[in-house]
């Protein structure tokens, strides 16, 4: 997801594997995450992203003051959706701090490890057949050693 203050900024789904950096959107004064290679396209994850930043996190708190959370594994998330018009993505951590995106301290580099599965498997109902083949079991026989 990105936040509703970015839907006038490009953007694409988070990718395994890549690198990603926080920054700050021309004509926004929302962060987020973008590519090195494509700084003007926002970065958008699902909810359950896990990601691995570089150092220990860094944001902003109030105004003037920058905070350091000494994780660096965290699981993207989206908080407070019942609040409109309201930044909801962040990060959250394993002991269940939460940090909006739009705080995290510009030029952090933070890797994509896992993405969320997004599909279940069906369940099959009454009627529908399997694909792979039941293993045929062969019943055991006693026999004696004498």
């Amino acid at each position: 997801m990105c936040d509703y203050s970015l839907h006038a900024v490009a953007s694409r789904p988070a990718k395994v594997g890549e690198t990603l950096i926080s920054t700050t959107f021309r004509g926004t004064a929302t962060r987020g995450f973008a590519s090195e290679s494509e700084p003007t396209v926002a970065v958008c994850m699902l909810p359950g992203t896990e990601l691995a930043f570089a150092e220990d996190v860094r944001y902003d708190s109030r105004w003037l003051w920058t905070r350091t959370i000494r994780e660096r594994v965290a699981k993207f998330n989206s908080i407070e959706k019942h609040i409109p018009d309201r930044h909801h993505d962040a990060v959250e951590f394993a002991d269940g701090r939460h940090v909006l995106v739009t705080q995290l301290c510009e030029g952090q580099r933070v890797t994509v490890l896992q993405l969320p599965v997004t599909k279940q498997p069906a369940e099959r109902g009454p009627g529908m057949t399997n694909d792979t083949p039941t293993p045929q079991t062969t019943p055991i026989r006693r026999i004696s050693i004498t």
